[in-house]
């Protein structure tokens, strides 16, 4: 055992070109610039914490001064110039910390140094890290050198923070941009760094790890470090969750089983099981979204690999993948993103939550409810959810989003305000048949669409046809309104209705009118709608209570 522990970032750091992980765009073209000695004078590497910018410096300084380079362009650890670099030892290469070192005097001290050419070696290579720390009076003393260095001179600086740089540095460096290692990349080079520590460790547990790194490299050394030291030995899934408090794939999973199933008491009692554990309703939307987007990316063959999962997680993907239509996925996605938006402007978070959960566990019961109604596209395929995001969250209102119908069996994206929508009118049913119907049957046909109409409440098109004295003449079918409002009303619902009644009494000639009765007709034709809803009130008490509960106009 070794006396001293050196920790996995540093003990395995590469060392050279082709030991970097997840930057090879950087890579390659260093090693060009030093085939074809077309190496600038300045250099800027800039991207986030731990992708490799420091590490990449030290080894394009290592490699343009080694004598015996490979024919990969690869400094051979041999010369005395590696072994020297190897040793931190060299005389040729210079760190500085802008963060600590940020006055004028570290740079005019730099600017002194750099006058004297190297003992041996071709270049001198000065190093600054965090230069974005640099003062604005330091950023000027060193403009004049980094714009007309000495040949023997190469400057690399690194930032995480590209935009605090002053345009006059950025415009005498060659930019270089990192990106973010991929968690596929980083679980890799856990893997080998597992196996030559002799770590017996879980693939989920090093793609857990990898993902919480977030793209940086070293943060998922760290990691690692500090679950082996828990594991000792062996590392495992749910030491991983269990240490790092992560909420684990399984729950998402099996809330969304339960979603599927529409099992509302379940869904609420393992979302109240996650509250208990210490965990935020605000992550746990935001991962449930991700959840959704996995399942739907997992519908297609080609978008499989944007999930950044292990094999085994990606199989219970596609597994769920298979029982969620795309239209539940795209409306639920929807709804969770609109709840991730509205939470902290909530009062009550765990209700806010709890709200958008209840609304996708409905999501197929809306689908089925259109489906009881008959009526099907031309080809009589069932047209399901578009699920496009909307424009205004619906959650400020606190009111369940309601399905809005183009055809019965034809659900468009949930309305994302409450307020009743007059019902689009279809196209024509190709209905040829043309069977007598009774007056008993007509009735309860015509309960059957009040009652579709009170579940998506449309109130107002509800009063239009509640109530109404029916009259069966042959085919035709008419009755009276009360006022010329009520009749624009009925106008818009004349078709949409006409084929309803088509389907359910199988009868294609079947028409359709609606008059105003002459005892109402005077008093009423120019109501304004503010005095049709007085009178509307008094025939149902229950209106102003609706009207409260929607937040409708006070001027009603």
């Amino acid at each position: 055992m070794d006396q001293h522990f050196v920790v996995s970032a540093r003990k395995y750091r590469p060392s050279t070109f082709s030991t970097v992980v997840g930057q090879e765009h950087i890579t390659t073209t260093l090693k060009n610039a030093i085939r074809n000695n077309h190496l600038a004078q300045a250099f800027l590497f800039c991207g986030p914490r731990g992708v490799g910018k420091t590490t990449n410096a030290r080894i394009l300084a290592k490699t343009i001064n080694c004598e015996n380079l490979t024919e990969d362009i690869e400094p051979c650890n041999e010369c005395d110039s590696c072994r020297s670099f190897n040793t931190s030892s060299s005389f040729n290469i210079h760190e500085l910390d802008a963060a600590s070192n940020n006055s004028v005097d570290d740079i005019r001290s730099l600017v002194e140094q750099v006058r004297f050419p190297p003992q041996s070696g071709k270049y001198k290579i000065y190093i600054i890290d965090e230069v974005h720390m640099l003062s604005t009076a330091a950023f000027n003393a060193f403009l004049k050198t980094l714009e007309e260095p000495p040949s023997y001179a190469i400057f690399i600086l690194a930032t995480t923070e590209k935009h605090k740089i002053i345009p006059t540095i950025l415009s005498r460096c060659q930019i270089f941009d990192f990106n973010r290692i991929q968690v596929n990349d980083i679980a890799v080079h856990l893997r080998m760094i597992a196996d030559k520590e002799e770590v017996n460790a879980e693939d989920e547990a090093l793609h857990l790890i990898a993902q919480k790194a977030d793209g940086a490299l070293r943060d998922a050394l760290s990691l690692f470090d500090l679950m082996v030291t828990f594991a000792q030995g062996d590392l495992t899934y749910k030491q991983v969750v269990d240490n790092l408090h992560i909420l684990d794939y399984d729950y998402y999973f099996q809330i969304t089983e339960q979603l599927l199933d529409e099992n509302l008491s379940e869904v609420l009692l393992i979302f109240d099981e996650i509250l208990k554990k210490g965990f935020d309703g605000h992550n746990f939307i935001t991962g449930l979204a991700e959840h959704f987007r996995n399942l739907m990316v997992s519908k297609d063959e080609a978008t499989v690999q944007l999930m950044e999962v292990s094999d085994s997680t990606k199989e219970r993907y596609l597994e769920q993948a298979e029982k969620s239509t795309l239209s539940f996925l795209l409306t639920a996605l929807n709804l969770a993103s609109q709840c991730d938006q509205g939470y902290k402007a909530s009062r009550n978070q765990r209700l806010h939550v709890e709200l958008a959960l209840m609304k996708i566990a409905h999501l197929n019961s809306a689908v089925n409810l259109a489906k009881e109604g008959g009526l099907k596209k031309k080809d009589d395929t069932p047209v399901e959810p578009t699920g496009q995001a909307q424009a205004t969250p619906s959650y400020q209102n606190s009111a369940p989003a309601i399905p809005k119908i183009n055809q019965i069996g034809t659900l468009k994206t949930p309305i994302s305000t409450p307020q009743i929508k007059a019902v689009e009118e279809p196209e024509p049913t190709p209905i040829t048949k043309e069977e007598d119907f009774t007056e008993d049957a007509l009735y309860s046909a015509w309960r059957e669409y009040i009652s579709l109409l009170k579940r998506h409440n449309k109130t107002g098109e509800m009063v239009v046809l509640d109530g109404r004295n029916l009259k069966k003449a042959g085919n035709s079918i008419s009755f009276s309104v009360d006022n010329a409002i009520q009749l624009g009303r009925f106008s818009k619902l004349k078709e949409h209705l006409t084929n309803f009644l088509r389907n359910k009494l199988n009868n294609g000639k079947i028409t359709l009118e609606a008059s105003v009765s002459n005892s109402t007709e005077n008093s009423t034709t120019n109501l304004v709608e503010s005095e049709e809803f007085k009178q509307l009130a008094k025939k149902y008490p229950k209106l102003h209570q609706l009207k409260d509960e929607l937040g409708l106009d006070n001027n009603f």
